[in-house]
This record gives structure tokens, sequence and C-alpha cells, in this order.
């Protein structure tokens, strides 16, 4: 039990901090860009992925958990969670995408897809705890 409470803390060590620095980037970059002083070239370029470095930490913490949790079961449910949350993503990504060449609905910005990823893997993640009480 202590080892799998000792993963997840872990976890919540590494994920918190990157929150916060998303939060901070994306405060940073969008200050910069709506007052038109971003740079242009290259460096608007590196200055425009910069709030995605945090994002891409955030799934390498995610994956970590998973080799890091030494209960089995929870890392089954973590991994269940994810698969679903993919799962359901990529249904409704395909679904829309179909939507928008057919009946000409609003596009969906690629942006979207990985809160909306969020959005699958916590309600998977609270359904199998229900379902595995």
């Amino acid at each position: 039990m202590f080892a799998a409470k000792a993963a997840y803390r872990r976890y919540l060590w590494r994920f918190f901090p990157l929150m916060i620095a998303y939060v901070a980037i994306v405060y940073g970059v969008s200050w910069l860009f709506d007052r038109g002083q971003a740079p242009d070239g290259p460096l608007g370029y590196a200055l425009a992925i910069l709030p995605a470095l945090p994002v891409i930490g955030v799934i390498a913490v995610m994956g970590l958990y998973v080799v890091e949790e030494k209960d089995e079961f929870m890392r089954m449910r973590h991994v269940m969670a994810l698969l679903l949350g993919m799962g359901l993503t990529l249904s409704a990504t395909v679904a829309w995408g179909f939507l928008e060449i057919y009946m000409h609905v609003a596009h969906l910005d690629a942006f979207w897809i990985f809160p909306m990823f969020c959005i699958a893997w916590g309600f998977s993640s609270g359904v199998l705890a229900q379902v595995y009480r």
C-alpha cells in the first residue's frame, strides 16, 4: 500500500509544478502576442510552442506513474482509464472530423484535443473507481 501512495505522491509533485508553469507560460506568451510584442520568425514560433512544453511534461508524468506504480491493480486501472480516455477522444474527434467534411460544422482546433482527452480520462477514472470499488 505504501508503494502505491509513494508513486501517486511523486505523480502529484511532478504534475502540479508543470500545471503552474503552464498557466504562467500561457499568460506570459498570450500577453506578448496580444500586445503585438512577440517576435516574428523562428523566435516567434518557438515562443508560440513554449506553452506546449509543460503539457508534454504532463504526458510524460502520466507515463512515469504507470512505470513507477508498484500496485498492479492501480497500474491496470490507470492504464485502462488512459486507454478509455484515448478511445473516447479519438472517437469524438473522428466523428467531428466527418461532421466537418460532410455537414460543414465549425472546425475543431487541435488545441482542444488534449483538454478533451483529460476530461475523457478523468471521466473514465471516475467510472473505473466506481466499478472497482
